[in-house]
């Protein structure tokens, strides 16, 4: 054995296997047991006996020499592909052994796969799928994946493909099934969509079965593909809401999932079943799962908005404050996308404040007290609260929004408000550490300084039209944009990105854009465009109005107009600068 390096290595790895101390530690046993077998300095041993193995007469033999070739190609990436093996490998395609001629399937898929892996004609097809009940579980799988790059040469032979392939949609085998109706919609989806939407039909019993799985992992492999079919058929499961109700032992990202998909299935029919489930889910000891519960009512809240926000103010009720929390903002979601629920969610809102904190939370409040400050009765003095507390805060997101509920207010309600302002902006410029905070403060004192009319035109714009209604369900997506990634692993990545189960915090332009629009053609097309508004429009005529002033003072900026040199601070007394607005 010349390449172990000679006697006494052979001596030493002798001892070292009948070791107790390296038997016991699997790391160095494995260690061990690699240098005894040097694969790589083997492939010239091995290469004859591989290929007479090929044609031995015993079925076990020839499965062993198959993936034998697919292992020697692993060890040598770069080395020349030897044309008379991948022949011998194609023309073994057709061997009596089922799991020979599977183990010949993934054997050139390793051997080619820089040139796209098996080379699929009409007459290997045919074969493949006219073997395919001699197959295991395995081996189908293996093959119906390899049929996805054929394509049919006339409308004829797909429906005889079709035809053979219709038992397995119903295979009690997930896998195959799976498996099978990623096969159909490849063949189908773009010319044949009706045939395709039949086969989601087909699978829906399959489908329902593998998500009430003993494993999670299938269990939640199933659920990401259940919502994958739901894009295309939003009713499809609707009759069988309950099977998506959550069990008490479940994982929190089963429990999740499974609220997901039931948001999809909500209808006239089952809204009060699943809101009564749902409820349920909001008091769970998993902070978790009752966030996303919350977040779920207010998905449906889109559709059924006065049942909805019934539930989330009686959550209100409970005065705890992680609950709290996600209720206000789903609620401040909720009057985002719905401005008919607005009078209810600001008869809600009154005394909620004492149990936020965090800070999502706040930030919700705030911008709740901003954009609908004339209809909160206490909102001036919740206000007052919080910038007599502001020394203390922690998050920046809280202060800018802070800043731009207490100036929408001032605008509404002036006199209640006006000595609060002038105390927040004196901190944001001359206290505050944070550099976004002070500029922001900076560009309100500023656009004071334009005028009441000037800043009410940015701050206060177009409202949202309460007569648009609420928004019912989404349009169906065609297949073939989800096609490709059905039986994949796409769809599980997609969870999470996608996934609504804790509400998100408000895009920073909220702190500065009118009341919310409900246009339509603005959120569905991002290609539009749109006019300066908000933030850009305020600095644009804050720099505009600042030039001007230093056109008039040559000698420098007023000293009572903050510039951007920190020397040029304006005076102290902002409560006396801040004018008040016309009643």
């Amino acid at each position: 054995m010349p390449y172990l390096g000679g006697e006494e290595t052979v001596k030493e790895l002798r001892r070292a296997l009948s070791n107790p101390h390296v038997q016991g530690d699997p790391l160095r046993h494995r260690s061990t047991v690699l240098r005894v077998i040097r694969l790589p300095s083997l492939v010239e041993y091995v290469q004859q006996p591989l290929t007479a193995g090929l044609r031995d007469r015993a079925a076990c033999v020839r499965r062993v020499a198959v993936l034998g070739w697919a292992k020697l190609h692993s060890l040598q990436p770069h080395a020349d592909i030897d044309a008379a093996v991948v022949n011998e490998l194609y023309s073994m395609l057709r061997d009596n052994d089922p799991v020979v001629m599977v183990n010949c399937l993934r054997a050139l898929e390793e051997i080619l796969k820089e040139e796209g892996g098996v080379a699929v004609n009409k007459a290997i097809a045919h074969h493949l799928l006219n073997r395919l009940k001699e197959c295991d579980v395995w081996g189908q799988c293996e093959v119906l994946g390899v049929l996805q790059r054929y394509r049919p040469h006339s409308e004829e032979e797909l429906f005889d493909i079709l035809s053979l392939l219709d038992p397995y949609l119903l295979s009690p085998s997930v896998p195959v099934m799976a498996a099978t109706l990623g096969l159909f919609l490849s063949l189908c989806c773009r010319g044949l969509p009706a045939v395709s939407l039949a086969a989601l039909r087909r699978a829906q019993a399959p489908l329902l079965a593998a998500c009430g799985s003993a494993s999670p992992e299938m269990k939640f492999t199933a659920l990401c593909h259940v919502q994958l079919l739901l894009r295309s058929l939003p009713g499809l499961m609707g009759e069988h809401y309950k099977r998506f109700f959550c069990g008490y032992a479940e994982p929190a990202y089963i429990k999740q999932r499974k609220m997901q998909v039931l948001v999809e299935l909500v209808n006239d029919d089952n809204v009060g079943f699943v809101l009564d489930e749902l409820k349920g889910y909001c008091t769970d000891v998993s902070p978790d799962t009752a966030q996303a519960a919350i977040s779920a009512i207010g998905r449906i809240g889109r559709s059924y908005s006065d049942q909805c926000l019934e539930i989330l103010t009686g959550l209100l009720g409970l005065k705890q404050e992680h609950i709290t929390s996600v209720v206000v903002q789903t609620m401040r979601d909720l009057v985002w996308v719905c401005p008919q629920c607005s009078e209810s969610v600001c008869e809600a809102l009154e005394g909620c404040e004492d149990t936020l904190q965090d800070s999502q939370g706040r930030q919700a409040l705030l911008w709740l007290l901003g954009v609908h400050g004339d209809r909160v009765s206490s909102a001036p003095y919740v206000l007052e609260a919080f910038v007599e507390q502001v020394r203390s805060e922690m998050a920046a997101g809280v202060k800018t929004e802070l800043l731009t509920a207490t100036m929408r207010v001032f605008l509404c309600r002036p006199a209640e408000t006006q000595d609060t302002l002038g105390r927040l902006l004196h901190y944001c410029i001359e206290e505050e550490a944070d550099m976004n905070v002070r500029d922001q403060a900076l560009l309100y004192y500023r656009l004071l300084h334009c005028g009441i009319e000037e800043t009410r035109s940015v701050l206060q714009g177009r409202r949202s039209d309460p007569s648009l209604g609420v928004l019912i369900g989404r349009p169906a997506e065609p297949v073939s944009q989800w096609a490709r990634s059905f039986n994949t692993l796409e769809p599980l990545r997609q969870c999470n990105a996608g996934a609504e189960s804790a509400p998100q915090a408000a895009p920073y332009h909220l702190a500065l854009d009118p009341e919310p629009s409900l246009d339509l053609c603005d959120p569905l097309n991002p290609s539009q465009d749109r006019q300066e508004t908000g933030e850009m429009a305020a600095l644009h005529r804050g720099v505009a109005w600042d030039q001007h002033r230093a056109h008039e003072h040559q000698d420098g900026p007023a000293a009572d107009v903050p510039g951007p040199s920190s020397s040029s601070r304006p005076v102290k007394v902002y409560h006396l600068l801040v004018p008040v607005a016309d009643q």
